[in-house]
């Protein structure tokens, strides 16, 4: 079946007791047994519950995979996929990443004897060269955040495989339906899914999909134990999201692409990132592994702080927010919002100026948004 399909109809079958076509909400804690000796499916939502069941099955016809798992949060299900390794092991991770991602390896793996090595660029032969003999996973993000780079999932997979290394890709910023991380060869799948796969900016959530059952139990077994689930009401409204996920992801690209096209020639920018434009380094792998080029960009203006700051100050529908991939457009700057927890050394090493701007292109009318954007732009010094 079609993407589309998938998204409205597997895993969300009508209710077999009533026919409702929506999946119900579960909204319980505890489920009555018939007696000692049986274990029902379902008996503690902790441990299981029919509305994250039916979105565990929804995230994993869209990935692709045979499993999945669903979160309170991006990072708890980034913090599940990462039970996968020991102490002694070792991680080789791209350097532009987001800060969530970045906090759990610096401030919870390190302490706990996991090492970490940053490629510096987003090259396979990059991710190769930090390889050691203790290396048990390559974390990728791919777009990365916020400067959307592109590493190539197939090629740096068939390395992983030739030394026993799994592949886990963070696949917020395409999601499934631009990309199919497992499809090239990785091994675990991470999303937010209160990114576009919610799309509303109505709930927070997570996901993990994977084909690899030894994976998935370790991954399952640590959600059953840690407890780190989204409730039912959330889960329902992801999956009302994903309903959605196509005719959003078509648009946020559209749209995008649009300002990007225009964006790149403003004189007050100094560079843009879109992988949608052919001046994208990684344009062409893009093309190759992608179904399409996503709703995220990013800006750097040529007046530095200042000028983000005056453009932060007088966008009126691109909100100054955290978070992206909601049907309103956002603005944020990485340095004081999603890295702003890295020291100015950090930012540095990740190429994260102060004059960048990142955009989460929404639904509006293209023509509304770029006219938004050049007003907020006039003011600035070239």
């Amino acid at each position: 079946m079609h993407f589309e399909t998938l998204a409205i109809h597997d895993g969300q079958t009508p209710d077999p007791a009533t026919g409702s076509v929506t999946v119900p909400i579960f909204q319980t804690s505890t489920f009555a047994r018939e007696n000692l000796d049986q274990r029902p499916e379902y008996f503690y939502s902790r441990i299981g519950n029919p509305t994250r069941q039916a979105l565990e099955s929804s995230i994993a016809l869209l990935e692709n995979a045979r499993f999945g798992l669903a979160f309170a949060s991006g990072v708890a299900a980034a913090m599940a996929a990462l039970q996968i390794l020991r102490p002694g092991d070792h991680i080789v991770s791209g350097i532009d990443i987001y800060g969530g991602t970045y906090r759990i390896f610096e401030q919870l793996l390190r302490p706990w004897g996991i090492a970490i090595t940053y490629a510096q660029d987003e090259t396979t032969e990059n991710y190769a060269r930090c390889i050691k003999p203790e290396t048990k996973l390559i974390w990728l993000e791919s777009p990365s955040n916020p400067l959307l780079r592109i590493s190539d999932i197939r090629a740096t997979a068939a390395i992983a495989q030739a030394t026993n290394i799994k592949i886990a890709v963070d696949n917020t910023f395409a999601s499934p339906y631009f990309q199919r991380p497992l499809d090239l060869g990785a091994h675990i799948v991470i999303h937010s899914t209160t990114k576009y796969l919610g799309g509303h900016s109505d709930v927070i959530g997570g996901a993990v999909a994977t084909n690899d059952q030894s994976l998935y139990t370790t991954i399952r077994n640590y959600q059953a134990a840690a407890g780190a689930i989204p409730g039912p009401w959330d889960c329902w409204l992801i999956m009302r999201g994903i309903k959605t996920l196509k005719i959003r992801m078509k648009e946020h690209e559209s749209s995008a692409m649009h300002l990007a096209r225009i964006l790149q020639t403003h004189p007050a920018i100094e560079r843009i990132w879109y992988p949608g434009l052919p001046s994208h380094p990684q344009h062409d792998l893009a093309k190759q592994q992608m179904n399409g080029f996503g709703g995220m960009l990013t800006i750097a203006l040529k007046g530095g702080a200042p000028a983000v700051e005056h453009l932060l100050g007088k966008l009126k529908l691109f909100a100054l927010a955290d978070s992206l991939g909601g049907v309103e457009s956002l603005a944020a700057s990485p340095s004081k919002m999603t890295l702003g927890a890295l020291t100015p050394e950090e930012r540095r090493k990740r190429n994260c100026t102060d004059n960048l701007v990142r955009l989460s292109i929404g639904l509006e009318h293209p023509g509304d948004l770029e006219s938004d954007l050049r007003q907020a732009l006039a003011g600035i010094p070239v």
